[in-house]
């Protein structure tokens, strides 16, 4: 099985030099590739030198803060085009921890799309202020409610993909960022007939660098819910 790992990064070179050397350590199978948008604290320019001392180091270099729904599907759009079976995603600050992936190994022959969740097992949050916890929290109860998704942690970024789902969906057509990108690519993957399962995961909030949460994602995810939901019911979801 070839893997890949895909990380997002904007200022995570502390992070970063942490990271990499764990994720290699796990499997000689599993790749990483980072999709950096120019971070000015050096995070592209590293990664770019480790790549040339280790193979399965890849970078994808991009202009500037693109944001991070594009950011992953130019992370699909690689491993797609390189022959890569199965494709994981996380954060770069360490709320991920990268040991869970061998959880989600263990149900690849049964499921489609594995997804690490705070909420399938209580709260395993930690570390977040209560208004963030509720706002998350109440954001997946809402999106089951509008979309039906049967998930209870649909706005988690810790998952791993099969080849065929990303193949099934048109990744052109993914717009959303944040929240709502999450959203957007489990109901798809979903409503597309994959299988889908749910792995309890403890979520801490990162202790280096800057959160990315603004109140663009959370209005973005509270319509595109919505718009997935009647896209859907006339047969418009891609």
């Amino acid at each position: 099985m070839k893997s890949i790992v895909i990380i997002p990064t904007y200022d995570e070179l502390n992070n970063i030099k942490r990271l990499i050397p764990e994720l290699l350590d796990l499997y000689n199978d599993l790749d990483i590739l980072i999709v950096d948008d120019n971070s000015p604290d050096g995070t592209g320019k590293y990664i770019a030198e480790l790549s040339k001392e280790n193979s399965r180091v890849k970078l994808i270099e991009r202009e500037g803060k693109l944001g991070l729904g594009t950011a992953y599907v130019a992370g699909y759009k690689y491993m797609l085009a390189n022959g890569y079976d199965v494709a994981f995603q996380m954060d770069a600050d360490y709320s991920h921890d990268p040991r869970e992936i061998a959880n989600f190994r263990k149900y690849l022959d049964e499921y489609d799309l594995i997804i690490g969740s705070r909420y399938i097992e209580g709260v395993n949050v930690i570390n977040w202020p209560m208004q963030r916890l509720l706002l998350s929290y109440f954001a997946n109860q809402y999106t089951r409610i509008i979309t039906g998704l049967p998930l209870q942690d649909s706005t988690g970024g810790f998952k791993c993909f099969k080849r065929k789902v990303l193949e099934a969906i048109n990744l052109d057509e993914i717009k959303s960022n944040g929240y709502a990108f999450q959203i957007e690519m489990n109901y798809k993957a979903w409503k597309k007939g994959f299988k889908l399962k749910e792995v309890s995961i403890i979520f801490m909030d990162r202790v280096a660098g800057t959160s990315k949460m603004s109140k663009q994602i959370v209005h973005e995810a509270i319509f595109r819910v919505w718009k997935l939901r009647f896209r859907d019911m006339f047969g418009m979801l891609e």
